[in-house]
């Protein structure tokens, strides 16, 4: 896949206002597991509810520190790998509605990283080897949105190994998240603005 011409950049800093309402105004990454049927933390009712109300996410202990730790996570994995990496806010060409605030870029903008700094997340991945299922959904639509073959999973927790997993794109998953995102959005549109 050509990923330069997948996506474009959107000038935003993660976690700002402008930041929350462009999430709002799209589909996200973290958005995908919810849909997918895959978040047993959320359904797709409620993430349809928290869009359409603009409920904003009330942080907890556990995702305060994940947000913490990013950053030092990140350099560690620069340091692993040698590669500079940034965040970054991406929208999908061909899907104006897919979003993607990624963890981390490489300038040449072929290699995506996803960042994990929870305990759970970290338990399940060092005793499987593998990504917890909640979190395919995420990879995936960012695999979509960037058009790349694989995302560095990157989980991290301070004194303890760093785990890297590579996941490959799935393109009948990818297909199959397309059609449910779509359906989605034109759920989602009915009852709004027509600026959206």
């Amino acid at each position: 896949m050509n990923s330069a011409a997948a996506f474009s950049f959107v000038n935003l800093e993660q976690g700002t206002q402008a930041w929350l309402d462009w999430r709002f105004e799209g589909i996200g990454a973290s958005d995908a597991p919810a849909i997918m049927g895959e978040n047993p933390w959320k359904s797709r009712t409620k993430l349809m509810r928290e869009k359409r109300e603009r409920t904003k996410v009330k942080l907890n202990a556990a995702m305060r520190r994940g947000m913490e730790l990013e950053p030092v996570a990140r350099e560690r994995y620069e340091n692993h790998f040698g590669l500079k990496v940034v965040p970054a806010c991406l929208q999908s060409n061909h899907h104006p509605w897919m979003r993607a605030s990624v963890d981390g870029l490489s300038h040449c903008g072929n290699i995506v990283i996803e960042i994990k700094c929870g305990e759970g997340a970290y338990w399940v991945s060092s005793a499987t080897g593998k990504v917890p299922d909640y979190y395919m959904g995420q990879l995936q639509h960012i695999l979509a949105v960037t058009g790349l073959l694989a995302i560095d999973y990157w989980c991290y927790m301070p004194e303890k190994p760093a785990i890297h997993i590579r996941v490959e794109r799935d393109d009948s998953y990818i297909q199959k998240m397309i059609e449910l995102e779509r359906s989605f959005w034109e759920e989602f549109k009915q009852n709004q603005p027509s600026s959206l």
